[in-house]
């Protein structure tokens, strides 16, 4: 039996996409590769052009430039065939408040051209499986926002996909929802769904994402996993607390680039945060002779990477061209 290319080829590649809005370049050159089976997070500040990455990879606006294939399939010219393979939830809920829960899910499995037997069996299983059963029969108007984002996913799911784009899933959501929703995602991706996740919470992107890319300016500035981007960011460093002033000077004298905190008696010594360093600064404490009361290791977190690499965030004046691509609603950019 012959395979295709794209059974082993990653579920989303894309090379070159560009896109602009008037003389505004949204997009300029973006290269991306997300293996299947993976979470990859789009971060960047409002108005970056992660909508319209999201809107050109889902084929509901095309790119000026470059290619992209999904499943192995063209997004330019095999749009149905893309279509099929992809489920999309977008920034703002596709859920219809008029009807109840279970018809929102009854619809999306008729736009599927599911038998009613199949579609009513397949709503069964995911209105249980995102425990929304009791709320089913009741208007989605009366849905909390945790409930609304878990019932569109859930419709999202009606056609089996193997890919989903989830456009900031969580935004709006209390801490529960988020962390339930969090679980959902992890709990897709473990049954070998893929999951293209755009948010402005890094947090999120640091507790789901396989791999995390930050686009600023139309580009990609930089990608790799959570631990590689905060390695990109200096200021990771071992603080040493000492009570003994004699071994605090010591320790002072002898370690070299250390900042020194005369009053509280603390060191800070710039280091990487991996095992290796802090082994040796142990070792040398040790070989000296010298006791310190506290360690405790410091490293950056994705929001220094996100501020070193984006600067300041793109106010909402700002953003017109990734707007267009959000029905002109404003997303507040919740990254202090």
């Amino acid at each position: 039996m012959t395979t295709t290319n794209h059974e082993h080829g990653p579920a989303i590649a894309a090379t070159g996409l560009r896109k602009s809005y008037g003389d505004k370049a949204v997009l300029d050159g973006i290269d991306i590769q997300v293996p299947a089976g993976t979470i990859f997070s789009l971060l960047g500040p409002n108005g970056a052009g992660k909508t319209t990455v999201v809107n050109i990879l889902s084929t509901l606006i095309s790119a000026d430039g470059g290619q992209a294939r999904i499943a192995g399939h063209d997004v330019a010219t095999e749009a149905q065939a893309v279509r099929a393979a992809i489920g999309v939830t977008g920034q703002f809920s596709a859920v219809d408040g008029l009807i109840t829960g279970e018809e929102n899910m009854l619809l999306m499995a008729d736009l599927h051209h599911l038998s009613k037997d199949e579609g009513r069996r397949v709503t069964a299983e995911l209105l249980e499986r995102f425990d929304l059963v009791e709320a089913a029969q009741k208007p989605a108007s009366t849905y909390s926002g945790g409930m609304k984002r878990r019932l569109d996913i859930a419709m999202t799911l009606v056609g089996s996909p193997r890919i989903i784009f989830l456009d900031e899933p969580t935004t709006g959501l209390d801490p529960r929802s988020r962390h339930t929703m969090w679980q959902i995602i992890r709990e897709l991706v473990s049954g070998g769904t893929t999951v293209f996740l755009t948010t402005q919470y890094l947090e999120e992107a640091d507790q789901l994402a396989d791999r995390i890319a930050v686009l600023n300016g139309g580009r990609l500035v930089a990608e790799g996993s959570a631990e590689e981007l905060k390695r990109l960011v200096p200021g990771g460093h071992v603080r040493l607390r000492f009570s003994d002033p004699v071994a605090y000077e010591r320790a002072a004298t002898a370690l070299r680039e250390t900042s020194r905190d005369d009053e509280a008696l603390t060191l800070q010594v710039p280091s990487d945060g991996s095992q290796r360093e802090l082994r040796a600064i142990l070792d040398w404490l040790d070989a000296a002779g010298i006791e310190a009361d506290e360690l405790s290791v410091h490293t950056p977190d994705l929001d220094d990477v996100f501020f070193a690499l984006t600067g300041s965030p793109v106010t909402a004046d700002n953003n017109t061209a990734d707007n267009v691509t959000a029905d002109n609603k404003t997303v507040k950019e919740t990254v202090r």
